[in-house]
C-alpha cells in the first residue's frame, strides 16, 4: 500500500431502517467479500482508479488525475458488493460507505465496457448473486400505477427544484450545427443502419446551459411534433403526460390533444398548467393506462415512456399504438435505448435502478422496438435519429441543480439517504450516455400502406 494524504471522509448519513431496510442492513458474507476485494483490485488496475482507504492509504498506486473511489467503510462496502453486486454497490453509496469528488468521472470509468470488469472465467458465478425482478413490480395493468407512484408522485415540488420551468423530465436537444438541421422530408434512417454511440458533432460542443434548457426542451418537443406532423386540427394522443409541456405545445399548434398519465400529481399540475394557458378546450389529460386508450388519432407521441412498459408488455404497447392510429397516421417516440446484446443480457436482471428508481421497466434497443412493432402490428420503423450526447448534458444540468439545492430537498422532507440515492441515479445515468452504454433516439413509425 502507498500512503498519501486523504481528504476527510464524508459524514455517514443516518439510515432509517424502517424506510431503508436493505441500506441499514450490512450482510455478513466473508467469502463473497473476499471475491469483491479481488474484483475491486482488478477494476482499480484495469480502469486506472484511485481507491482511497481510511487513514490516507491507497489500494494501489494510481496515475495523476485518476477517477477517485473513496472508501469510508471498506468492510461494509465489500460485504454489500459481495452479497448483491451492483445493487450492493448502490446501497453502499446510499449508506455513505464510499464517495467520490467526481462521481460522474468514476462511474464513466466503470461503465466503459462493463462486461470486462469480471474475468471471463468467473462470469458463471453471476447467477449466484444476480436477482430476478420481483413479480410484484412487473408493469401489469394492476401494478403499473403503483410503479409510477413510487417515482413520479414523490413530489411536484421536488422535481421543480431541478427541472427547468417547462417541467420537462426527458432529454432536451441542445443547439449544434447537426442538431439544428431541418428534418429531411421523407428520407428513412432505418434501425438496422449503423448508429454511432455518440453522433459526430463536427468538432463542436453542445451549447448546454441552465438558461438555455427551456429552449432546448422546446426544440425536442417541436422535433417530435414535426415528425408526427402535428398541426391545426390534428387529433393527437400523448402517452405519458409528464407535467403537460408537450400537450401545451401541441395545443398551441391547433391540435386537439388527449394525454394519458398514471401519475396523480402530474395529472393535477398538468391540468392546472393547461387551464392557466387557456388551452383547456384543446388539451385534455386523463388518468388512464395506455392499454385502456380509446378513440382514433391522426398522431401518437410518447416521450420516454416505453422504458417503463417492461419487455413482456411491449407487444401490448405497440398493439395499442396500432389500434388507436387512424389511417395515414404517424407515431413519434422518444426513447432511451441500449445496444441490443446488452439489452438481452440485462433483460431479466434486477438492478439498483429498478429496485430504487424505476420499478418494472427495461430500456429497449432500437432493434427490439423495430422487431416488436413488425411482429405484432402493422407499424414499421421508418426513421431513427440518435441524440445520446444531448441526454448526457441534460442530466449534467439536472444533477448540478439537484446537488446545489440539497437543503431545499431536505426541507421537503427527503432524508440524506434519498438525496444520495438521487445523486447516484443522475450521475449513473449521465455516465451511461457519456460511454454509449445508453443512447437516445427519436423514432418514427408508420404503416406500410400509409407511407407517402
Amino acid at each position: 500500500m502507498t500512503t498519501t494524504a486523504s481528504p476527510t471522509a464524508t459524514p455517514t448519513p443516518f439510515v432509517d431502517p424502517a424506510r431503508w431496510p436493505d441500506v441499514a442492513r450490512v450482510p455478513d458474507v466473508p467469502l463473497r467479500a473476499a471475491a469483491a476485494a479481488r474484483l475491486l483490485r482488478r477494476a482499480a488496475s484495469q480502469r486506472g482508479l484511485r481507491v482511497e482507504l481510511p487513514g490516507g492509504r491507497l489500494l494501489r498506486p494510481a496515475p495523476p488525475g485518476a477517477p477517485v473511489l473513496r472508501l469510508n467503510h471498506p468492510r461494509d462496502f465489500l460485504h454489500r458488493v459481495g452479497a448483491s453486486g451492483l445493487i450492493g454497490f448502490g446501497e453502499s453509496y446510499q449508506a455513505g460507505d464510499w464517495d467520490s469528488p467526481d462521481l460522474v468521472a468514476l462511474l464513466t470509468a466503470l461503465a466503459t465496457a462493463p462486461e470486462t470488469l469480471v474475468p471471463a472465467g468467473a462470469r458463471w458465478l453471476r447467477r449466484f448473486y444476480v436477482q430476478r425482478p420481483p413479480e410484484e413490480e412487473l408493469s401489469t395493468a394492476a401494478n403499473a400505477r403503483r410503479n409510477v407512484r413510487r417515482h413520479y408522485d414523490l413530489s411536484n415540488d421536488l422535481f421543480a427544484l431541478f427541472l427547468d420551468p417547462t417541467m420537462s423530465y426527458s432529454s432536451a436537444l441542445f443547439p449544434t450545427g447537426s442538431a439544428d438541421a431541418p428534418l429531411p422530408g421523407h428520407a428513412p434512417h432505418l434501425a438496422h443502419a449503423p448508429h454511432p454511440a455518440h453522433a459526430p458533432l463536427g468538432g463542436r460542443t453542445l451549447l448546454a446551459t441552465h438558461d438555455g434548457l427551456p429552449a432546448a426542451q422546446h426544440r425536442k418537443i417541436d422535433r417530435l411534433l414535426d415528425l408526427a406532423r402535428v398541426g391545426p386540427g390534428i387529433r393527437l394522443l400523448e402517452i405519458g403526460t409528464g407535467w403537460g409541456e408537450l400537450a401545451l405545445r401541441a395545443a398551441a399548434r391547433g391540435a386537439h390533444v388527449v394525454s394519458l398519465t398514471l401519475s396523480e400529481q402530474q395529472l393535477a399540475l398538468a391540468r392546472q398548467r393547461i387551464a392557466a394557458a387557456g388551452q383547456a378546450d384543446r388539451a385534455e389529460v386523463r388518468l388512464c393506462d395506455y392499454r385502456a386508450a380509446e378513440g382514433q388519432y391522426d398522431a401518437v407521441v410518447s416521450v420516454e415512456m416505453i422504458e417503463a412498459v417492461g419487455r413482456p408488455f411491449w407487444p401490448d404497447y405497440f398493439a395499442t399504438l396500432d389500434r388507436v392510429l387512424a389511417p395515414g397516421g404517424r407515431v413519434a417516440l422518444q426513447a432511451i435505448t441500449m445496444p441490443h446484446e446488452r439489452m438481452l443480457a440485462s433483460s431479466r436482471t434486477y438492478t439498483w435502478i429498478l429496485k430504487y428508481i424505476f420499478p418494472g421497466g427495461l430500456v429497449p434497443s432500437v432493434r427490439a422496438i423495430e422487431e416488436t412493432a413488425a411482429r405484432h402490428t402493422r407499424l414499421r420503423l421508418t426513421r431513427a435519429d440518435a441524440y445520446g450526447p444531448h441526454y448526457a448534458e441534460t442530466l449534467r444540468l439536472w444533477r448540478e441543480r439537484f446537488t446545489e439545492r440539497s437543503p431545499q430537498v431536505a426541507a421537503l422532507g427527503f432524508d440524506e439517504v434519498f438525496r444520495r440515492m438521487w445523486e447516484l441515479y443522475l450521475a449513473h445515468s449521465e455516465a451511461g450516455f457519456r460511454t454509449g452504454y445508453l443512447d437516445l433516439h427519436q423514432l418514427l413509425l408508420t404503416r406500410d400502406e400509409d407511407r407517402s
